[in-house]
């Protein structure tokens, strides 16, 4: 088992490099030419690269039609205001070669223009480039299942692309990678199942992984070549392919024994899912219209990613439905529940994936499988009804949350533990520890190499190097979890009907004093409901009468604000009122019933411009409840801010990938630069509250461009 060593000097660490200022470096590689036009006299202002030996020997404050002809002057001047990219329908000729064009609008009133000459080293030969790449994602559909997917597209892309190396990275929870597939020349170790750490891909990196899509560096040798003349050095080349890279990425290639490189991201749902990086140990260009064809080729990959994976979500869902479908009816008409459960525990231990079933009815264990030794059984299952409230208790790492069990992890590092509701009899499901080799490309605790002088520099080791993960199980699926709250409820009714049929009267009186109790319960609820109702509007109408008293108008503006906010508090306590769901409620169901409450108090014409595209998610109340009060400070910034008061379109979106959420409010109005006190500023209450909030979820708000508006962009994880 590895070790880590103690780290000394934390300040030093390889995240040095997520501030390192990648989009303006300032230079491009000298295998293309770059060009800077004045976008509304487009006059040639600036360039980088050999622009005298390969397209015209005076250049500098040119016409761009007399440079580079009339249609790409055309182009250029069609473009529309606001970041976005053009390519020119044919290529324009140099000295002594010919040069793809692509044009990139940047902020201000500047168009960055790329030229690269051509090859024809394609896999298509003299075909359709289309039908190449048709036959491409066809077999990508063919494929049965994700490893298989893998492996089709790492062949694929080397086979496109001609590299020695390609590996197709996938980016875990934590932000480290792992490579799942790849191709490579036989001569060449291998690379399959290896981790690298989160630092080998600093944030600001994965960032524009996402906004550029493909990048190549045909010789780490390279020597930069700078923008000229001097006074563009800032100049974001954020879009731009021939944009000069990192010299520490540089360095971390020539570490690898690298000569060329480039990557292809795999964005799925607006996230960077992953990567193709490949390697070659000389040095190779990847053409624009390789570039291009492999940007496409990525995104089909996305979908059958997407729908690989929602394929296999639905197959277990099915699988927990067939497996409750065939284990109730026998549970309930074999008699009293325990020993119905005693007669069938090999099928409830399957229907969870575990290893291990126990059951615990008043101190009396009776087990299935690979369990702890029955005298810990009943301190597991008691610990668990108090960690959980007496509800459903899940974990894929006991020993971290009980030391007790330490010692038991082998039988049970998992566990998911139900309480029945009639109280005294538990079930447990255990899933013994999974021993994880995992295989990083050189030592993830030891990424950094200090020179005496304390420069940062890339790790300098790949070698294969072995981390031994203990105490944890496979973790347990947010579908399990959701069938063991349904078996629970399924339980209890069973038990129910046992009763009625051997108690009769008993039974009818005690269930004439629990509705009692219900009912009263009930009236206690609605009456404390419209107490707080009433409360609220208490305060709303004197929030108003304040307003219209008051002569100020920032004070009044911030009534009115005050009011809108209380109100919504409001709404998100009506339908917690409402929702027959305690201990996990479907997200996408919650945020649909407030919207449509939100929708009543703004009016119709409001009502109207909301669009809503929600997944379905199930997550614990408590988390949906904070995430609803986020929603609505969401919507109300847009309605305040994007429009100028005005009525325009807004768009709440929901959707998961793995044990994580992404929640979308975009608008189509004004955008976050131009508005005062925009939301997400810091500064007002709202911005406060939810900063709270996402804290409580550990989770991240973000602010994007929508071109034009603005999308707030919420990422939290669905349970604790």
């Amino acid at each position: 088992m590895a070790t880590r060593p103690i780290v000394t000097d934390p300040s030093q660490d390889i995240t040095a490099c997520d501030r390192e200022p990648i989009h303006i470096p300032g230079a491009i590689q000298p295998h293309g030419l770059l060009l800077v036009v004045d976008a509304p006299t487009l006059t040639v202002i600036a360039g980088a690269g050999p622009i005298e030996d390969r397209l015209a020997a005076s250049w500098l404050g040119l016409p761009l039609d007399t440079l580079l002809g009339r249609d790409v002057a055309q182009m250029v001047a069609d473009m529309p205001i606001g970041p976005g990219s053009a390519v020119a329908a044919v290529p324009v000729d140099g000295v002594s070669e010919r040069f793809s064009v692509t044009a990139h609008r940047v902020a201000g009133e500047r168009v960055l223009i790329e030229l690269e000459a051509g090859m024809t080293d394609t896999p298509w030969g003299k075909g359709s480039p289309l039908s190449w790449i048709d036959a491409a994602v066809t077999g990508f559909e063919r494929t049965a299942d994700l490893p298989m997917l893998f492996e089709r597209a790492a062949a694929t892309f080397q086979q496109l692309t001609g590299f020695d190396r390609v590996m197709l990275y996938r980016f875990l929870d934590e932000d480290a990678g792992r490579v799942v597939a790849e191709a490579r020349s036989a001569d060449l170790p291998s690379f399959l199942h290896h981790h690298f750490p989160a630092s080998d891909i600093p944030k600001q990196a994965r960032a524009l992984y996402v906004r550029n899509r493909t990048r190549s560096i045909p010789d780490v040798d390279y020597v930069p070549a700078p923008i000229r003349p001097e006074g563009f050095e800032t100049l974001d080349l954020s879009d731009v392919g021939l944009r000069s890279v990192s010299p520490i990425h540089v360095q971390y290639l020539k570490n690898m024994g690298v000569s060329a490189s480039a990557s292809i991201s795999i964005v799925k749902d607006g996230l960077l899912w992953g990567m193709m990086a490949c390697h070659h140990y000389t040095p190779r260009r990847l053409s624009p219209e390789l570039r291009a064809a492999a940007a496409g080729l990525a995104s089909a990959l996305a979908r059958q990613i997407r729908a690989k994976e929602e394929a296999e979500l639905y197959r277990e869902r099915l699988r927990l439905r067939a497996a409750e479908d065939s284990l109730l009816p026998r549970i309930i008409g074999m008699g009293d529940l325990v020993p119905a459960i005693r007669r069938l525990m090999p099928e409830m231990m399957a229907m969870m994936g575990a290893t291990g079933f126990a059951v615990v009815d008043q101190k009396k264990v009776h087990t299935h499988g690979t369990c702890p030794h029955d005298l810990a059984i009943p301190d597991i299952a008691s610990w668990a009804a108090i960690r959980g409230g007496g509800d459903l208790f899940f974990t894929h790492e006991l020993p971290a949350l009980m030391p007790d069990a330490a010692p038991l992890a082998a039988a049970a590092a998992g566990v998911l533990a139900l309480p029945l509701v009639d109280g005294g009899v538990t079930l447990l499901w255990f899933r013994a520890e999974h021993v994880e080799e995992v295989e990083w490309a050189g030592n993830p605790h030891k990424s950094v190499a200090l020179t005496p002088d304390a420069t940062l520099n890339p790790r300098t080791s790949f070698e294969s190097w072995r981390e031994t993960v203990r105490g944890r199980s496979r973790r347990w699926t947010m579908e399990e979890v959701e069938a063991g709250h349904r078996l629970r409820r399924a339980l209890h009714d069973a038990a129910q009907n046992h009763r009625l049929r051997g108690l009769n009267t008993a039974l009818q009186r005690t269930l004439d004093d629990k509705e009692a109790l219900l009912l009263q319960k009930d009236v206690l609820m609605k009456e404390v409901d419209h107490r707080v109702q009433n409360s609220l509007q208490l305060v709303s109408s004197f929030l108003s009468l304040q307003a219209k008293a008051a002569d100020d108008p920032r004070v009044r503006e911030q009534l009115n604000e005050a009011k809108a906010r209380l109100s919504a508090v409001a709404l998100v306590h009506r339908r917690l009122y409402r929702d027959d769901q305690i201990q996990t409620v479907d997200l996408a169901r919650y945020l649909e019933d407030l919207v449509g409450d939100m929708k009543q108090s703004m009016g119709r014409d409001w009502a109207a411009m909301m669009r809503l595209d929600l997944a379905p998610v199930l997550m614990p109340t408590d988390r949906a409840i904070n995430l609803g009060l986020v929603t609505t400070e969401l919507i109300i910034n847009a309605t305040k801010y994007a429009y100028d008061g005005a009525v325009g379109p807004v768009t709440i979106t929901l959707e998961q990938y793995g044990n994580r959420l992404r929640l979308i409010v975009a608008d189509q109005g004004r955008g976050r630069a131009d508005q005062d006190n925009a939301p997400g500023d810091g500064r007002g209450f709202g911005s406060r509250m939810m900063a709270a909030m996402m804290q409580r979820l550990s989770g991240s708000i973000e602010y994007d461009d929508n071109q034009p508006g603005l999308r707030a962009i919420v990422i939290a994880p669905i349970t604790d």
